[in-house]
């Protein structure tokens, strides 16, 4: 993990434990640097990149401090709750996996370029539609590097990827680089998701990353957009 990541990971932590009340002003950045034993320049990215997840707010001559939202809405914007995947976010109700396509390829130039490989390194090409009380939520396309994320089969495909990473791979995924978009839905997305060829879903583009900074997973996710909300949060600096 790159230091001021790992730094802001670290006031991220402490935020969501109490340490820094809302509205509560972080120490200021000669303290950090001392605390931390890094340079004005570090602790000055790892603070954008708390601006950034919606935890701090800067106030010109006066500091930074906590921004004010509640706990669950913090909790919410944590990157660990980004990663909880389609299972946990819809927790309560009956998931189901119907698994499209499962192939082993090597990557093309862009895919090998975002996944910071060779192209004659090897990927997982999945195809999976998610359901939620056997509506059809969304139907994602992954891109993994198998000798980065190994032994990926069935079953981990009809449960939960992110759980097997975690869990069984032990791996730390840190963040994750994102676009959304609107788009009309093609004929394999009008079958799987039950919709009409006029009816917009939200894409989803994402890069994700684990803690070392290694991308593990490019990935492209059309959801129903009667069935998905995204929730930011926007900070005028």
């Amino acid at each position: 993990m790159i230091k001021y990541q790992e730094i802001a990971w670290d006031i991220r932590k402490n935020i969501l434990a109490g340490k820094y009340l809302s509205g509560e002003q972080l120490p200021l950045e000669k303290e950090m640097c001392k605390q931390y034993g890094v340079s004005r320049i570090t602790i000055k990215k790892a603070v954008d990149e708390l601006v950034k997840l919606g935890f701090v707010i800067k106030r010109r001559g006066s500091g930074t401090f906590v921004k004010s939202i509640d706990d669950e809405e913090a909790k919410d914007l944590s990157v660990a709750r980004q990663f909880t995947g389609f299972t946990e976010t819809n927790k309560g109700k009956e998931i189901r996996t119907e698994i499209v396509k499962f192939d082993i390829v090597h990557p093309d130039n862009e895919i090998a370029a975002k996944l910071q490989i060779a192209t004659d390194d090897f990927v997982y090409d999945i195809i999976r539609v998610r359901f939620a009380d056997e509506i059809p939520i969304v139907i994602e396309y992954t891109k993994m590097p198998i000798n980065l994320i190994p032994g990926i089969k069935h079953d981990v495909l009809l449960k939960s990827i992110y759980f097997y990473i975690q869990c069984q791979l032990k791996l730390k995924i840190q963040s994750a680089h994102r676009s959304i978009r609107a788009i009309l839905p093609n004929e394999l997305e009008q079958q799987h998701l039950k919709v009409a060829g006029t009816f917009p879903l939200l894409e989803v583009e994402q890069i994700a990353f684990l803690d070392d900074g290694r991308a593990f997973e490019y990935s492209i996710s059309h959801h129903r957009s009667d069935q998905i909300v995204f929730k930011t949060v926007s900070i005028r600096q």
